[in-house]
Order: C-alpha cells, then sequence, then structure tokens
C-alpha cells in the first residue's frame, strides 16, 4: 500500500511539474509572440515609394535617380488627385475664393505702379478692379444661384477689355469661369458642410501621399512624407472611405456610432469620384514593395522615433551595461570573497548580510534617487566632474543596483567549492590570498558567470535609475562618460508615455522593446558560453 500511495504521489508530482512548465511556456507565448509579431514589423514590411524617398532625403540611403525616377513616374496620377480636390474647392471654400480675389487686386494695382501707368488710368482701372472684386466676394458667399449667376456674368463681361490683357487682372476672369463650373455641382446649403468635409479629407490625403509638391515643406520629417508604410496606408484609405457618424437607427433608441460611406457626403459634387479613383489606384500611387529593413538597427530616429531606427539606443545600452559590469564585477566577487573566506560569522557580518538581502528587495526608483543625490551632486563634482546626469553616474547607479545579486551569486559560488581544494593548496604552503586567487575563484567561475548574467539582464532593463542618472529621449550621441545617452529601456518608457507620436507607429515601439530583449537574450548567450567553456577547462575537456 505504501509503494502504490508512493508511486501515485510520484506520478501526480510528474504530471504537476509538467502542467506547470506548459502553463508557463504558454504564458510567455501570449505576451512574446504578439510582441515579436508587432516588432518584427519595424524590419520587416511593404515600404511605399514614401518610405524611399525618405531614406533618401533623412539618412542618404538608395539610389537617387530611381527614387526620382519613381516619384516622377507616381505624379501624373497624384496630380489628377488634386486637381479634383481643387476643381471642387472651388466652390466651397468661401475664404480662400474671396482671398484670392483681394490678391489679385493688389497685385494689379502693383503691377500697374510697377509700370507707371498715368494717374487718371491708374484711378480708372483700380475702380473697375474693386468693383470687379467685390462683385466676385458676394458672389463667392451668396446664397441664391440665380443672383450669383448674374454677378459672375458681370465679371465675364470684362474678359474680353483690352485694358486687362496681359495683365494680373486676367485671374479674375480664370477664378470667375472656374467658379461658375463648380456653382452648377454644389449644393450652396450645404457649403459649410462640404467645407468641413474637405479639410478631413484633403488631411487624409496628406497622410496618404505627403504635402503637395506645389506647397512649402513642413518643418517637421513625419509631415514631410505620406505614408511610409502599407499597412498605414490601408488604415487611412478606411478612413478616406469611411467616417464615423453618430446616428439614430431606431426611434426612441439612444444614438449610435455607425460607419458610413464618406462619399455619400459628396453624392453629386465633383468630388465624389475621387473616392473611387484612390481605392482604385492607391497601389500605383505608392508602388508598395516587401523591404528588410536592416539599418532599423544602426539609424538614427527623427523626433518622435516616427521615422528611423534605434542606432543609438543600443550603443547606449551596451556602454552602460559594459561600464556597469565594470564596477560590478569586480566589487561582488570581493565583497563575496571577504564574506565567505576572511570574515567571521559574528554580529557585524550578519547585520551586513541582511543589509544585502534588504537591497535586493529596494525598488529601483530608489537607486535612481541615490544616483542622483550621492553621484551627480555629490561625488563627481567632488572630482571635479560635472554635475549632470552622465553615462559614468548611470553606470555606477546600475552597479549599485545589482551589486546585491552579484555578491549573493558569488557567495554561493564560493561556497560550493569543495573544502578539499582550499585544504590541499594550503597544506602546499600557499597563503589565504592565493589560495583564493589559484583555487577558489577558477572553481567558483561557473557560478560568478551565473550571478553575472543575472545582473546584465537586470541592468541592461532598467529604466528608473537611468531616469535620473543618464537617460535622455533625444539627444546627440555621447562622446565621453560625461555626457548623456539614449538607452532601449528609456526610450521605450518614453514613447510609452509621451505624445500621440508613439500610438501613430506602434511598430517603432515594440520593435525597441523586442530589440531590448534580443539584445538581453545576446548578451547571456555571450555570458552563458564563456561559462561553459570555463566549466568545460575545469572538467579537462
Amino acid at each position: 500500500m505504501e509503494l502504490t500511495s508512493r508511486h501515485i504521489s510520484d506520478k501526480a508530482f510528474g504530471l504537476l511539474a509538467g502542467f506547470s512548465a506548459i502553463v508557463l511556456v504558454l504564458v510567455l507565448g501570449v505576451i512574446l509572440v504578439p510582441m515579436i509579431l508587432e516588432g518584427t514589423g519595424a524590419v520587416i514590411f511593404r515600404g511605399t515609394v514614401e518610405f524611399r524617398a525618405m531614406q533618401l532625403n533623412e539618412f542618404g540611403h538608395g539610389d537617387a535617380s530611381k527614387v526620382q525616377a519613381e516619384i516622377a513616374e507616381v505624379r501624373p496620377l497624384r496630380e489628377r488627385l488634386y486637381d479634383i480636390i481643387d476643381t471642387f474647392k472651388r466652390g466651397v471654400d468661401i475664404d480662400a475664393l474671396q482671398e484670392r480675389a483681394g490678391q489679385i487686386h493688389r497685385q494689379f494695382g502693383a503691377e500697374l505702379r510697377y509700370k507707371d501707368t498715368p494717374r487718371e488710368r491708374y484711378t480708372s482701372l483700380r475702380s473697375i478692379s474693386r468693383r470687379i472684386r467685390d462683385k466676385l466676394r458676394a458672389a463667392f458667399a451668396g446664397t441664391d444661384k440665380e443672383q450669383m449667376a448674374q454677378q459672375i456674368d458681370s465679371v465675364l463681361q470684362y474678359r474680353g477689355d483690352a485694358r486687362f490683357e496681359g495683365t494680373i487682372a486676367t485671374g479674375y476672369f480664370e477664378l470667375a469661369a472656374e467658379f461658375q463650373e463648380s456653382l452648377q455641382h454644389i449644393d450652396l446649403r450645404r457649403r459649410r458642410r462640404y467645407k468641413e468635409g474637405l479639410d478631413e479629407v484633403e488631411q487624409i490625403i496628406r497622410e496618404l501621399f505627403g504635402p503637395r509638391p506645389d506647397g512649402p515643406p513642413p518643418a517637421l520629417a513625419m509631415y514631410r512624407y505620406g505614408a511610409t508604410r502599407w499597412d498605414q496606408a490601408q488604415k487611412s484609405l478606411q478612413r478616406l472611405l469611411w467616417t464615423e457618424k453618430w446616428v439614430q437607427l431606431e426611434q426612441s433608441r439612444p444614438l449610435q456610432k455607425t460607419l458610413i460611406e464618406r462619399k455619400k457626403e459628396f453624392m453629386g459634387t465633383q468630388l465624389e469620384p475621387l473616392f473611387g479613383f484612390v481605392e482604385e489606384n492607391l497601389a500605383q500611387m505608392l508602388r508598395p514593395k516587401w523591404t528588410f529593413y536592416w539599418r532599423y538597427f544602426v539609424d538614427d530616429s527623427t523626433p518622435g522615433h516616427y521615422f528611423g531606427g534605434v542606432g543609438p539606443e543600443i550603443l547606449g545600452t551596451i556602454v552602460l551595461t559594459v561600464l556597469s559590469m565594470v564596477f560590478v564585477i569586480p566589487l561582488g566577487v570581493i565583497s563575496s570573497a571577504f564574506l565567505v573566506e576572511f570574515a567571521s560569522d559574528n554580529f557585524v557580518i550578519r547585520i551586513i548580510r541582511m543589509c544585502i538581502n534588504t537591497l535586493a528587495g529596494v525598488p529601483s526608483i530608489v537607486f535612481g534617487l541615490f544616483g542622483l543625490a550621492f553621484f551627480i551632486l555629490f561625488l563627481i563634482p567632488a572630482f571635479g566632474g560635472p554635475s549632470k546626469p552622465c553615462i559614468l553616474a548611470g553606470a555606477m547607479t546600475l552597479a549599485v543596483l545589482t551589486l546585491p545579486v552579484m555578491i549573493r551569486a558569488s557567495e554561493e559560488a564560493i561556497r560550493t567549492v569543495p573544502r578539499a581544494y582550499k585544504e590541499g593548496s594550503l597544506a602546499l604552503g600557499a597563503s589565504r590570498f592565493w589560495t583564493f586567487v589559484a583555487v577558489t575563484l577558477p572553481a567558483a567561475l561557473p557560478g560568478i558567470l551565473t550571478g553575472v548574467i543575472l545582473s546584465l539582464s537586470r541592468v541592461a532593463g532598467e529604466t528608473a535609475p537611468i531616469l535620473f542618472t543618464a537617460g535622455i529621449a533625444v539627444g546627440p550621441l555621447p562622446k565621453s562618460v560625461f555626457d548623456t545617452t539614449r538607452t532601449l529601456s528609456y526610450g521605450s518608457w518614453d514613447m510609452a508615455v509621451g505624445d500621440r507620436l508613439s500610438a501613430m507607429v506602434p511598430h517603432n515601439q515594440y520593435g525597441m522593446v523586442v530589440t531590448l530583449v534580443f539584445l538581453v537574450l545576446c548578451l547571456n548567450g555571450l555570458a552563458i558560453v564563456l561559462r561553459s567553456r570555463v566549466f568545460r577547462k575545469l572538467k579537462g575537456q
């Protein structure tokens, strides 16, 4: 009976252990798989001609002749799109039309003065120009089509006047003829709604194809280009074709948010063909191609991480991690050697061990404040350094943060060394110090490297300490250890709590997180390989 119950308990324990392992794998999969899929999109995606133009202009990547040829090929289709918008806009944008009429009037007066027109003729032409301008403005702001048509006709009567031929004033008649054509397709009662809807359409068109070629280039890089990725273009296309409206689907029921075809808002107008035109020709206007953007790991980024890569963040993370390990490994090994080999188990040593264990559980934000107060405000200035956040302060803060982990791991590694090794060395006449250096330390090295692996993982992924001591979101590459630096963890935090830019490019945010995970795995892999070689060497293999 006892053997049977033991067998059942062994089976139950094995099944429980296997189930726990499966649950752990599933949890990791639920967390990591979506993150990896999204993060991979920062490197592998369908890039558009806008992406290739951005890479050429902002980073100097790509063949300039090929990119310019692609832009030239898509330009005719985009110009047709802009023509549709401009034609419709002439009938609904009252403010722009009135401003254009006033601009022609001012330019015509300047032209007359430039030509030294006689005063009497100048006064007469300016009076007629003012009358034409006022009639146009009244027509643009009118609500009765018949009255508006009469005012336009009275303006067009001057079209054959020889006094206006070859002058700026011919713009009046072009403006009047265009408005006359648009007037036939516009419901005057809905002009304001048309204008609001047109503003939304133009905004989405800018998201798709960037600013118009004839306009001034925007100051920010994110506004200089259209959709650089095909997935972004698809989302913008859906927003162009469909709009969300609060409508009452059933009587006596609350309003519900519903998707409505945007072209229904412009039914019967000159803008209606635009939606079908964009849907049918979007691929020809953006030229999507599968792209492997390996430069993501070396390129700099534009403000907000909207374009570019994480090269400076990778460099900053490696520098901070390596420099902090330079501090923590010697201090951790020496401290653990003292506690195990040279210190007696008295009250003071027990207090020290309790403090080490306590420090291992202190929140990392506390270490960040400590680094700010001690290293930045006191220690570095005391040696003549600048009192500001820098790589050196961040590395020392991270070293203090992970020092308890390193000490505890090294202590356990040193304790596992067989006592016979030490006794044999001491019996041969070696000192306690030399016995530790030549015998104990090499035998404990695999365990010490385990502590290094744990320390590496924590140092590379910490954000709170470098928030106060070393990290910045945007800035130049560091030139010395007294400069601040960008890191992957700080960049991920900045994008998570930053403005709306990060929400517009989630692939970059996930890409930075996945890059950090991959970098930590690589650093751990190197430490594991080194530990394996040391272990095999100790076994004589």
